[in-house]
């Protein structure tokens, strides 16, 4: 288990910027995301931390240790990909002792090894089957059994829930993390599935344009992002142009199309008069009367009902929001119009951009 830093880390490839100026910090045992949109750079990052691809500038510090120029073989990371890469004419057994073989373990020493790696997975007793024989599921096992069973000092993972069914994707988060600090190791998953880090991960960075736009806590990003991209990015939002009209101790005013908001801020660089973006997350309004202020009026356009949930978009003068109500009432499709509200502490206050997040 150990710690990983990663120092003004810069790359590029026939004129584009792979990554530019990356710094981060990651804690030895966590598992830390690297989440992004196709091309920003995650996956060149952490073929750099594995020592497939050499930087053009900055350091790879693991532990202490600089391994910016150090070749793969000798950083003993595990490293487990997208298609799992597992030889089809080798079993189970032999398909997870590989790396050892290359080390020169001993015989005996591999097949007790094995077999804990197996057992670790939850695969005891299918070392004598061949890949063909097992479900996607397994065979996703069988990778993650082999990145574990060299006893690697980090896991790099990239996208490797990517070929499993919705069903199999979800039960697989749990069993990752589980294995992850069940073996105290320090690991970075590389993903475009904000569900997949907001379950699985201990702090996550998103990256855009081989750029990181913020580093924090599931929770942390998804409550408050920093930019109107990184709000869009880790789920769905609605997002009010406005203007800080008022500001008084740890609330402000801000004057929205759909009127003013009371805020719940405590950032000094927000003054009166300054142009903002509210984020509201459609799970954050409340329908009905709440008499509580932030409250707007608007008629049901469309509604999906999913059971536990039901989706709507309401449309309030020009601007059409998203709601999500949590044990919804069948009756709503029929109200000529309804009012919605939200808490002071539900509103995210982002700096304008002159675009939306793409």
């Amino acid at each position: 288990m150990i710690s990983i830093t990663i120092e003004h880390l810069s790359k590029r490839f026939d004129g584009t910027t792979a990554l530019d100026d990356v710094q981060l910090e990651i804690a030895a045992g966590e598992i830390f995301f690297l989440l992004g949109p196709s091309g920003c750079g995650k996956t060149t990052l952490l073929r750099t931390l594995a020592g497939f691809t050499e930087p053009d500038a900055g350091r790879v510090l693991f532990g202490t240790a600089d391994v910016t120029r150090q070749p793969p073989h000798l950083r003993n990371t595990g490293m487990m990909f997208q298609n799992y890469a597992l030889w089809p004419h080798l079993s189970v057994a032999r398909n997870v002792a590989f790396g050892l073989e290359e080390r020169r373990v001993p015989r005996a020493e591999i097949t007790r090894r094995v077999g804990e790696a197996l057992e670790s997975v939850q695969l005891s007793g299918h070392g004598e089957r061949r890949i063909h024989q097992l479900s996607g599921g397994q065979q996703q096992r069988v990778a993650l059994a082999r990145a574990l069973v060299i006893r690697p000092t980090c896991l790099l993972l990239d996208e490797p829930l990517s070929n499993l069914d919705t069903k199999l994707r979800a039960e697989m988060r749990g069993e990752i993390r589980r294995i992850c600090h069940a073996a105290r190791l320090t690991a970075i998953y590389v993903t475009h599935d904000q569900k997949e880090a907001l379950s699985i991960a201990d702090r996550m960075a998103i990256l855009r344009a081989g750029r990181v736009l913020q580093t924090g806590t599931p929770a942390e990003l998804y409550r408050r992002p920093a930019s109107q991209f990184v709000a869009g990015f880790m789920g769905e939002s609605n997002f009010l142009p406005g203007r800080i009209h008022q500001r008084e101790g740890d609330r402000a005013w801000v004057v929205t199309p759909l009127g003013t908001f009371v805020v719940r801020m405590d950032d000094p660089r927000w003054p009166a008069g300054a142009e903002v973006t509210l984020s509201i997350r459609p799970e954050s309004w409340r329908l009905g009367p709440a008499g509580r202020g932030n409250e707007v009026a608007g008629r049901i356009v469309e509604q999906v009902y999913l059971g536990d949930t039901a989706e709507y978009s309401i449309r309030v003068g020009e601007t059409l929001l998203r709601v999500v109500e949590l044990n919804p009432r069948d009756t709503r499709r029929a109200l000529p119009e309804i009012t919605a509200s939200v808490a002071p502490e539900d509103v995210v206050i982002l700096p304008r951009e002159l675009s939306a997040p793409s």
